[in-house]
């Protein structure tokens, strides 16, 4: 062969053959646009290490001035969104535990009667800690507000009760977390990502793999039916997935300390929807996904926004109500507050369900999207 090393018109003969590759795979060139966009509006308008406006609830005994303004003022601060009150601390505790609320204040009997006198009552509040960023910042500003804050109800005979230390003992409580130890909140909601992230990319490329190998027609031929193949393709991964489950759990008891309260075997059933709900998610892609390459790129969108808006990397409740919603509506989201709340809170079945049905719900809904898609592929 004769000619130059190097030609210009044959190198940009191959730029246009590549653009043309580009503009025929419509899927790939939407990801290459969606992505970078994806993470643009994530990181730019729905993470927020400051979370504010946190559902709080009040058990409060006493009706006097000083606790009406605590709970003003706590409203003022922009950190605490006030729910409602409660008038037990048992009632209370359950907001915590299913994570209704972030906060609950309790204000004693004879509050504002012993502020008077100079006792410096009590007030207690109690935290969900079991993500420390998400409370860190409104327990500082709880200490802040204490300062000052009844100055202007402090007049006359008991203008004194101004100077110094606050005429109040705020008790900070940290429940299922107290020592706001972070191993403890990240290393359960690795069990979750790392099953959202396999789950979905190995079944993700079943399908299309089949294809490329040109063993889909073979399975085509046969009168298997199309809830029998997928089925049949998910069931082996359930068992990997609770491999990786019991891997994961040992290593976090024995390796990082990590508590386990709550009931083992309630996890491991919880387990069983979210994996299911994740290679039904990867077998849709596999059934939409023309190559296997378009199915990964599928999955690495699907798992994007997982990370980002499950309240795994950033607290949940500093998004906006938008980004909570997407949140919501994901799997990883829901499991996330099983496994901390079995953990690290003790949580039975009744705190569970209300987390499970979302997870069965999604499951079901991408379970069958699988198989209508498969029944176009017969025919």
């Amino acid at each position: 062969m004769t000619g130059p090393s190097f030609s210009p018109a044959r190198f940009w003969a191959v730029i246009i053959k590549e653009f043309i590759h580009v503009r025929r795979d419509r899927l790939t060139f939407g990801l290459m646009i969606g992505i970078p966009l994806m993470q643009i509006i994530l990181f730019g308008y729905a993470i927020n290490f400051n979370p504010k406006d946190l559902p709080v609830t009040i058990v409060s005994a006493d009706n006097s001035v000083f606790s009406r303004d605590l709970v003003q003022a706590m409203k003022n601060s922009g950190y605490f969104r006030i729910i409602g009150t409660v008038v037990s601390e048992k009632e209370a505790a359950e907001l915590l535990d299913l994570g209704d609320v972030q906060f609950v204040v309790n204000i004693p009997e004879n509050f504002g009667r012993k502020l008077l006198k100079g006792e410096q009552p009590p007030i207690l509040l109690e935290a969900d800690a079991t993500d420390p960023v998400a409370t860190g910042s409104a327990i500082a500003a709880m200490n802040y507000i204490a300062r000052g804050l009844f100055d202007r109800d402090l007049k006359g005979p008991v203008s004194y009760l101004r100077a110094g230390q606050p005429p109040y003992r705020l008790v900070i409580h940290k429940k299922y977390n107290p020592e706001g130890v972070t191993k403890n909140n990240i290393v359960p909601g690795l069990m979750c990502v790392v099953l959202t992230l396999t789950m979905v990319i190995i079944t993700g490329v079943a399908i299309t793999r089949e294809r490329e190998r040109g063993t889909m027609e073979n399975l085509l031929s046969t009168p298997v039916r199309p809830i029998e193949v997928i089925t049949g393709k998910i069931i082996p991964y359930i068992i990997i997935g609770y491999l990786q489950v019991a891997l994961i759990l040992l290593v976090a008891r024995f390796f990082f300390n990590i508590p386990m309260v709550g009931s083992v075997s309630l996890l491991l059933l919880a387990s069983l929807f979210f994996i299911v709900a994740n290679l039904s998610m990867g077998i849709t892609f596999s059934t939409i996904a023309r190559n296997q390459l378009q199915a990964m790129q599928m999955a690495f969108f699907f798992f994007l926004p997982s990370l980002l808006l499950s309240g795994f990397m950033f607290p949940f409740r500093g998004m906006p109500e938008w980004a909570q919603w997407i949140g919501s509506a994901l799997p990883l989201t829901h499991f996330l507050r099983i496994i901390r709340g079995i953990l690290l809170k003790g949580n039975g079945m009744s705190e569970v369900l209300v987390h499970l049905w979302p997870i069965a719900l999604f499951m079901t809904i991408a379970l069958t999207v699988a198989v209508k898609r498969y029944r176009e592929t017969l025919d």
